[in-house]
């Protein structure tokens, strides 16, 4: 009874007129403890709820719903005028707090923000993506699983929704991933562009070519995130997207090799078979597990006449199947947190990295 205002004495009334239907006034002091202001009180605030309604000089009970039905009309419009001025504060406070980052960046980040955990990652993609008008661009490498995928569903749709053009790159072993390739499919379906390639750089999302998030460190997902801004920044990025892009095969598409032309994969395990890469580092640069990594390697061999790996890539250089080119990131070595000793010596790692 206490959300209504009323306390034990008025729900006592309340009681005792139903018992005693007619009853008077005077009755109710003479049953009921309590001073005859509390009563009287008491039966005001039901009489101002149309709980009871005065007959002849008697109190006679209502039934609540209908006594009570004005009031909760009256109650769901305050609720719904309250959630209207709360979202307007929430949006207010929402524009203010964009204005204080913006105007806190220049000096503090200087163009860009790093951002530590997947929760910190996935709470700045919702907000930029639905600050986004135009377009959303991404590199999506074997790291991302089906799970983040998932996770970007609800954003994606939010953006096809509002307009926006999406555009996906993914690894060509996302066919060896079902959870990976039900989003690509759906995000296809929905008027997505998807597209192919036999490897990816790094983990990349660009928003209306203003402001990109693209991962700390390429080798290790678990290091989070950096989001970047400004026209330097963004135009390299934009630029090594439409790249890639250039080089895609759609998703689903039938991919037949011509002649014996290798296919765009066994092109990629040959420049990287090249560059001094182990079996184990091609696997993770592709996505694909090792047993198939050999299984196409073999097959590149026997379609070269090689008898081994070196052969096999100087029959691939002079039948125009592999440039190799002098420089590559792939070979430098990775950033350490500290040297070691026997680095410091003059003498290789025992940890160097396969990369290296």
């Amino acid at each position: 009874m206490q959300p209504l205002g009323l306390d034990e004495l008025a729900h006592a009334v309340y009681r005792f007129t139903l018992s005693q239907p007619g009853c008077r006034p005077e009755d109710l002091l003479l049953h009921l403890d309590g001073d005859e202001d509390a009563i009287r009180r008491s039966v005001d605030r039901l009489l101002e709820l149309a709980l009871l309604r005065p007959v002849s000089g008697t109190l006679v009970p209502t039934r609540p719903p209908l006594a009570l039905r004005t009031l909760l009309q009256r109650q769901q419009s305050e609720l719904l005028r309250q959630e209207r001025e709360f979202t307007q504060i929430k949006a207010a406070v929402d524009r203010l707090s964009e204005e204080y980052e913006y105007a806190q960046a220049p000096g503090s980040h200087a163009g860009w923000e790093r951002l530590e955990t997947p929760a910190a990652i996935h709470a700045r993609m919702e907000r930029l993506a639905g600050k986004a008008a135009i377009e959303c661009l991404s590199l999506l490498p074997a790291d991302t699983t089906g799970e983040a995928l998932n996770a970007r569903r609800p954003i994606d749709q939010h953006m096809l929704e509002r307009g926006v053009s999406v555009w996906n790159l993914h690894l060509e072993s996302i066919y060896n991933d079902r959870p990976a390739l039900g989003y690509a499919r759906w995000l296809a379906s929905n008027g997505g562009g998807v597209g192919t390639v036999p490897t990816l750089p790094l983990w990349l999302v660009i928003y209306d070519r203003t402001t990109a998030l693209l991962s700390i460190d390429p080798h290790d997902p678990a290091a989070g995130a950096v989001e970047v801004t400004g026209a330097g920044f963004l135009t390299g990025l934009v630029s090594l997207f439409e790249r890639i892009w250039a080089s895609m095969t759609p998703l689903d598409a039938d991919e037949a090799a011509s002649g014996d032309e290798p296919s765009p994969v066994e092109r990629e395990v040959l420049r990287l078979m090249g560059q001094g890469l182990t079996d184990e580092a091609v696997c993770k640069k592709l996505g694909i597990g090792l047993r198939t990594l050999r299984r196409t390697i073999a097959e590149l061999m026997e379609r070269l006449g090689a008898r081994s790996r070196f052969e096999a890539g100087a029959n691939a250089v002079d039948r125009g199947w592999l440039r190799p080119c002098p420089c590559s990131s792939d070979r430098l070595p990775r950033p350490k947190d500290k040297a070691q000793p026997d680095e410091a010596a003059g003498r290789p790692s025992a940890k160097t990295s396969v990369f290296a």
